[in-house]
């Protein structure tokens, strides 16, 4: 018997959903208002919520999140009266099962209520009772966190490893996508077999056929014996192609073959090999704006994504710095040799005012440095960091703080663009092209609306999203091609309020 709560203020509705419900064979429980619905869901008993968009203490929408931070939070069907495609994409963004229209007919709400209750009972059949998040199994491997970010992750990463799909892993350099293709490898039936990884940006385009499918004695210029390729060499294991986006066209082409078949040759061979290999494929690049500009194979896109793991960077996971800076420093004392340091109060804080632009590699970077410049020092101080993150620990000191992590404070009245040389405050200007014309003022329009959304979201970057209806990655890069910085609207890089995230 399942335990279903209703989030609605219209009193005829949750009457008619308890009662469907109950007719079930299921408990339903109501709350008019989000406060009362957030107290009851996390009881960690409730196994389906059934959340109105529109309540009189805010937006269901802005509970999802709190919703999701349970250890085995409930399924969230958003009910709606409006019909925005915008909410129904935040919605489904930030983790809901579905999004239905009011009014509801009581055929659907019945034929949701059972698909949802059968996926969870299948989720429940493989959890032992008192099963933790995941974080703990992965800790042996390298995989530091707790977060929800990073539990979320290791979670796809666990199922992933129990199957032969084809996984694809985005996500920003230096974010680790090489150190989970690896835990995808070792927690597979596969774990036994080689590891094969292709640095697909560090290949000559003219080698990279024969290094993928090897070749044959005499095939070409320098090939004095038959060679092997890395397909051939992870038979039976996984073929890891990192930066799969650099890829050349042509070869995408013949990939795509061996991915359909797990056939191959040889360049130079006339004989067909087989190679049984686990694909998992990782990038820092958008691949479906690749593919909208020729660049990169729809059909092979859909081949690698079969599952999709995008790894959160540093900046979204703060609450894991800590943790993680302590296991890459004795990763680090263990391979330097050096006497082993601790991390103070203000070397911490230091680490937690700063953005990581290059993420976990270059967090390892810059305590490999340290650590080199404390020398024989037995605890290790922000004046060991490099000049450049002291000086951003610095601008965010503020005058009285302590030395508390304090956001930089909002401006008065966030800038707007500057005029356009073609507005009609200047109408002698020298006119351009149409086409020219138009991308200025579309540039404009831009960047006035990325720094409104700033200010309104307070630099928020999951409230701006939500706002927007922009994906994060968009986001960031719109942000940074106009130059807005994301820091100084009035709250820290990435805070998440309670209830907003994605």
């Amino acid at each position: 018997m399942a335990r279903v709560l209703i989030i609605d203020d219209d009193t005829e509705l949750c009457s008619m959903l308890t009662e469907l419900v109950h007719g079930l064979g299921h408990e339903a429980d109501c709350a008019l208002t989000l406060d009362a619905g957030r107290v009851r869901a996390r009881s960690g008993e409730i196994d389906v919520v059934f959340l109105d968009v529109r309540l009189p203490d805010g937006s269901g929408l802005d509970m999802l999140e709190d919703i999701g931070r349970a250890e085995f939070p409930p399924e969230v069907i958003v009910m709606t009266g409006l019909g925005d495609a915008g909410g129904a994409e935040t919605a489904i963004v930030k983790g809901a099962w579905e999004y239905v229209q009011k009014p509801l007919s009581p055929k659907k709400i019945i034929h949701s209520l059972r698909r949802v209750l059968e996926y969870r009972d299948g989720i429940r059949a493989h959890l032992a009772p008192g099963d933790g998040p995941p974080a703990a199994d992965f800790s042996v491997l390298g995989i530091v966190g707790t977060s929800r970010a990073i539990t979320d992750c290791l979670s796809t990463v666990a199922k992933a490893a129990s199957t032969s799909a084809g996984v694809l892993i985005t996500g920003e350099t230096g974010t680790g996508k090489e150190l989970f293709a690896r835990a995808i490898h070792e927690k597979s039936s596969r774990r036994d077999k080689r590891f094969v990884v292709v640095d697909c940006a560090a290949l000559p385009e003219s080698l990279v056929e024969s290094a993928l499918f090897g070749h044959e004695r005499g095939s070409f210029t320098g090939a004095v014996k038959t060679t092997p390729g890395l397909v051939e060499l992870a038979d039976g294991g996984t073929l890891f192609l990192d930066e799969v986006g650099e890829l050349p066209v042509n070869v995408q082409k013949a990939f795509l073959r061996v991915l359909q078949e797990r056939a191959y040759r040889r360049v130079g061979g006339q004989g067909e090999l087989r190679s049984n290999f686990r694909l998992v494929a990782a990038t820092n690049r958008n691949l479906e704006q690749l593919v909208r500009e020729g660049r990169f194979r729809e059909d092979l896109l859909y081949r690698l994504n079969a599952v999709g793991l995008h790894l959160p960077p540093l900046r979204q996971r703060t609450e894991d710095l800590e943790a993680l800076a302590g296991r890459l420093l004795a990763e680090i004392q263990e391979a330097m040799e050096f006497t082993p340091k601790k991390l103070s109060p203000d070397f911490l804080a230091a680490l937690n005012r700063y953005d990581w632009p290059g993420n976990v590699r270059e967090l390892k970077n810059t305590l490999e440095a340290a650590v080199s410049k404390a020398l024989y020092e037995p605890v290790l101080f922000s004046k060991h960091l490099p000049e450049y993150i002291r000086v951003v620990m610095a601008r965010s000191q503020v005058n009285g703080a302590g030395g508390a992590v304090v956001p930089p404070a909002a401006p008065a009245t966030a800038p707007e663009a500057p005029p356009s040389p073609l507005s009609p405050l200047s109408p002698d200007a020298e006119l351009p092209s149409f086409k020219a014309y138009k991308q200025e003022v579309a540039a404009q329009a831009e960047q006035t609306y990325l720094r409104r959304l700033m200010k309104r979201s307070q630099g928020n970057i999951a409230r701006a999203c939500a706002i927007s209806g922009l994906g994060r990655t968009r986001l960031y890069d719109l942000l940074k091609e106009h130059g807005i910085d994301r820091t100084g609207w009035g709250a820290a890089p990435d805070a998440e309020p309670a209830g907003n995230g994605r």
